[in-house]
């Protein structure tokens, strides 16, 4: 499985940006999707996580009402929604599969199949 994100890029306090990940190799619909985040200096962190179904998410409190994850299961895709951005956002972020639940993913952290990362950067 190769999970390829992109949408990354710059962009200022209080704007948006739309994250993408496409998935390859086989259909996802039976894990969750997610994505984390490595800001510089710290550790990576889980964002949001959604079931197989696209029926439930788990989000960081972090996060919360200002990002939002959704997923086109036909096309093997799982979107970032991030508004009201702030330079804390500041990161590279990971999207990634595990055969469980959102919550599992943002718990434990280890899912099965890692992306590669996209630079998000937010000026103040």
């Amino acid at each position: 499985v190769q999970l390829q994100a992109s949408g990354g890029g710059l962009a200022q306090a209080g704007g948006s940006l739309r994250l993408s990940c496409v998935a390859s190799g086989r259909t996802l619909s039976n894990y969750a999707m997610g994505w984390f985040r490595q800001a510089p200096g710290k550790e990576r962190e889980f964002v949001a996580g959604i079931s197989g179904s696209g029926g439930s998410t788990y989000y960081s409190p972090s996060v919360k009402g200002r990002l939002t994850i959704s997923r086109d299961i036909a096309k093997n895709m799982v979107y970032l929604q991030m508004n009201s951005l702030k330079p804390e956002d500041t990161a590279v972020y990971y999207c990634a599969a595990d055969y469980g639940s959102p919550i599992t993913l943002g718990r434990v952290g280890a899912p099965d199949y890692w992306g590669q990362g996209t630079l998000v950067t937010v000026s103040s």
